[in-house]
This record gives C-alpha cells, sequence and structure tokens, in this order.
C-alpha cells in the first residue's frame, strides 16, 4: 500500500487494479459488496475511479487484509468512517494504521498462546472483530441520543 497515486483525474480498471495490487474481479466485488468505490462508467462503459475511489479501494483492502474484518465488519466501519463517526488512525505520512498489537504487557487470555499459533491468531481476530462491531454500535447508539 505504499505506491503513491497518480496526480491525475481518473483511472482505468486496469491502472487502479495496479496501484491497489488487486485483481479486476476482486474490484467489481467490493463495488456491489460496498457503498463506494462507485466508479463512473464512460460513453464505451468502462469503469472510470477518481483518486477518492483509490483511497477507498485501500482501506478496504487494508481493512480485509491487514486488520482482519469480515465483508461485513468492514462495510459496517467504513460506513461509520464515511458519516464521520469514527476515523482511521493515520500516520504522519497519511496512510491508515491498524490498531496496536499488544505489546509483552499486555496478558494473554487463558487458553490462547501468544507465541503466533494459528488458532489463537483467529481466536483473537474474531474478538477483534466482535468488540469493533460492538463499539460501532454503540457510537451509532449515541449518536441517536
Amino acid at each position: 500500500m505504499d505506491k503513491q497515486i497518480p496526480n491525475k483525474l481518473f483511472f482505468k480498471i486496469g491502472e487502479v487494479c495496479e496501484i491497489t495490487d488487486t485483481q479486476p474481479y476482486v474490484l467489481r466485488y467490493w463495488e456491489s459488496e460496498f457503498a463506494a468505490p462507485a466508479p463512473a462508467k464512460n460513453s464505451s462503459g468502462q469503469r472510470i475511479y477518481r483518486r477518492r475511489d483509490i483511497e477507498t479501494v485501500l482501506r478496504i483492502k487494508q481493512l480485509l487484509y491487514e486488520e482482519g474484518f469480515t465483508i461485513a465488519g468492514a462495510k459496517k466501519r467504513l460506513e461509520a468512517e464515511m458519516s464521520g463517526r469514527t476515523t482511521p488512525q493515520h500516520t504522519p505520512g497519511g496512510s491508515a494504521t491498524p490498531t496496536p498489537a499488544p505489546n509483552a504487557s499486555t496478558p494473554t487470555p487463558p487458553g490462547v498462546r501468544g507465541d503466533g499459533d494459528p488458532a489463537g491468531r483467529a481466536v483473537m481476530a474474531e474478538v477483534r472483530e466482535q468488540l469493533r462491531e460492538m463499539l460501532t454500535l454503540l457510537n451509532r447508539d449515541d449518536k441517536k441520543l
């Protein structure tokens, strides 16, 4: 995700795939699942992406592949971020960063090995996702009051 987005107004799907390191079918699937990205189509029916669409694709990719969200969880998080309820954490370089991993002083829950056990990581990823979804619901309820 360190690849720079060129300074142009519109991008074809092949360019977006190269910038985001994804396949065209993945982009088309994400378009069907998420409200954004929503590329326009030109007169010949080709998808035309804007910089904002590419940034959204990169954020979706980060949520799914780096932070371990499911499609449903990523959809909720992205909707919350776009509506201003939550914002991604940013580094000085401007890229969003995932929640920091626990350090050595953080206790490991009983039954979960802290040595990189794949089963333990899967359990922790599921717990993390459920907590994020609860936080999203709580934030949504706070806005209604």
